[in-house]
């Protein structure tokens, strides 16, 4: 397949909806963004890398690492992990205190961030150095050894992130949270903040794609029926509320983050990345949802 032609032609038909969405400004570090960034990378089960735009330019991943982290927590805790998180979608927006106050403090899923909370914290109580664990795991998957926290971003959701916080405590309150707030909201704040571009994040999911295997090395992480499980938490979790459509559109397990970001796997074939910074009204890259769209359209591989 001719992936060089069919991402060049996505990016010409996808140009006139750049300046429709907005760039996230609740966090003002990722305010500056330029709204007009564009970049797609997919890497194939076999190696083979194809890019477009500014896909080798690094951004904020943002709600992208809960994939990560969770994988890192299944991996380590496995079910034991259902105790403490849903697996339904939400159906509410990604930073919602609704839900948990109705459950009891357990979060809908692990993609909500209720839920991320509780797979971070489930990191800090398992890990010695949690940040230097989620960071040597990413640097591993990318192959990326420079890969780094965004100190800024960092800050700036610290000082911004009072509804992260509340979410937490809140938790707490039933239990839920085993670590202290302050130490819990540090670790997430920078996993948020990693910075990673298009290249690097096609070939971080890379396993995921591979029944859990990281393909060049071989490596498990996670077993065969754990990928599954994952990938199908994306696919019906990890568009927020916009899921459905995203599942009905694309067809293919995806995250996405309020850097712009999205990921997305064809299981046995590939991983995709596509960067534009601009959100819709859920959060997610409005450019981004439309490219994946019309990838999966012009290759004819979806899941279904």
């Amino acid at each position: 397949m001719n992936y060089t032609k069919i991402l060049e032609e996505i990016k010409e038909e996808v140009a006139p909806l750049i300046g429709k969405g907005k760039v996230a400004n609740y966090i003002p570090a990722l305010a500056s963004v330029p709204n007009n960034k564009y970049g797609i990378a997919i890497t194939t089960i076999n190696g083979n890398c194809y890019t477009v735009g500014d896909a080798e330019e690094e951004f904020s991943i943002q709600s992208i690492s809960k994939v990560f982290t969770f994988a890192m927590a299944f991996k380590s805790i496995g079910e034991k992990l259902w105790q403490r998180v849903g697996k339904e979608p939400s159906g509410n927006p990604f930073n919602s205190l609704v839900q948990l106050e109705k459950e009891n403090g357990i979060p809908r899923n692990p993609f909500i961030n209720a839920g991320a909370l509780v797979v971070t914290d489930s990191l800090i109580h398992n890990n010695f150095n949690p940040k230097k664990s989620i960071l040597d795991f990413i640097r591993k998957l990318s192959g990326n050894q420079q890969i780094n926290y965004n100190t800024e971003i960092a800050r700036s959701e610290n000082e911004y992130g009072h509804r992260n916080y509340a979410l937490a405590h809140f938790m707490k309150s039933y239990n839920n949270i085993y670590s202290e707030p302050d130490e819990l909201l540090d670790v997430y704040f920078h996993q948020c903040s990693l910075s990673m571009s298009c290249v690097d994040l096609s070939k971080a999911v890379l396993f995921l794609a591979n029944h859990g295997v990281v393909p060049n090395t071989d490596e498990i992480i996670l077993t065969t029926s754990q990928a599954k499980r994952t990938n199908s938490l994306m696919m019906t979790c990890g568009m927020y509320d916009a899921s459905g459509d995203f599942a009905f559109r694309v067809g293919i397990p995806g995250k996405s983050g309020v850097g712009g970001g999205i990921i997305a796997v064809i299981p046995g074939e590939l991983g995709i990345c596509v960067w534009s910074p601009e959100l819709d009204e859920f959060g997610n890259s409005l450019t981004g949802v439309k490219t994946l769209e019309l990838f999966t359209t012009k290759t004819g591989v979806s899941i279904f």
